[in-house]
């Protein structure tokens, strides 16, 4: 699943007539990079998630037969937040009670979506990021390859992750975040990590936009 259901407040005025996943960046839309690299590492059944001008979000895409995959979509209309999102389509997602794969449609990165694990030890596995500037204190630690809520180095989460639909239990319909399942389940040691020191930027300013531009073009 990507999750592209964002407002995309931060980068107005260009998420005023575009929605976020749709901004250029290197001469394709950033949702796009996902796609394409997904595709590469086999994945080939992709469920979207959208609400503001989702319809440009669907037309551009449409079925992604031409990248390759299958896209399904969830039109959330108002956003659900993370965890909301995700568990108004956790039937679609996890027919069988397998894991599944989670990615942020608002960051960039070359991280090797081949790498995720097919099974987990725990209610997650999490791929953890450097610290970026606008985030120096970081959202977790890992040691011994859990992740916990502290610890001497504290790393950011990169919106990359395996989870299983287990972390939902007892959740109900509505917007809710994914942070707060996250963490509960880091006190019972269900989540696992790994650290990945490759390219790794959160696109939510029209600034880190433009420099994932410049990194592109090699500038």
């Amino acid at each position: 699943m990507i999750l592209a259901a964002g407002l995309g407040t931060r980068m107005r005025p260009l998420t005023l007539t575009t929605p976020k996943p749709l901004l250029p960046v290197g001469g394709k839309a950033l949702i796009q990079y996902h796609i394409e690299r997904l595709a590469a590492a086999g994945f080939d059944e992709l469920l979207i998630n959208h609400a503001w001008l989702g319809d440009q979000v669907e037309s551009f895409l449409g079925d992604g037969a031409r990248f390759g995959v299958h896209i399904r979509y969830s039109a959330e209309g108002e956003p659900l937040e993370t965890g909301g999102g995700i568990f108004r389509v956790l039937d679609w997602l996890s027919p069988g009670g397998e894991p599944f794969a989670v990615i942020n449609g608002d960051i960039f990165t070359d991280y090797p979506f081949a790498r995720l694990p097919n099974r987990i030890d725990g209610l997650a596995h999490l791929v953890l990021v450097d610290n970026p500037p606008q985030h120096p204190q970081g959202d977790f630690a890992l040691e011994s390859g859990r992740v916990t809520q502290n610890g001497a180095e504290r790393h950011t989460f990169s919106g990359v992750s395996v989870l299983s639909p287990r972390l939902f239990d007892g959740c109900k319909p509505g917007a809710f975040a994914l942070a707060p399942l996250l963490r509960r389940a880091m006190d019972d040691e269900g989540v696992s990590g790994e650290r990945y020191q490759g390219y790794w930027v959160d696109v939510g300013t029209v600034d880190r936009l433009e420099q994932v531009e410049r990194d592109l073009r090699g500038c």
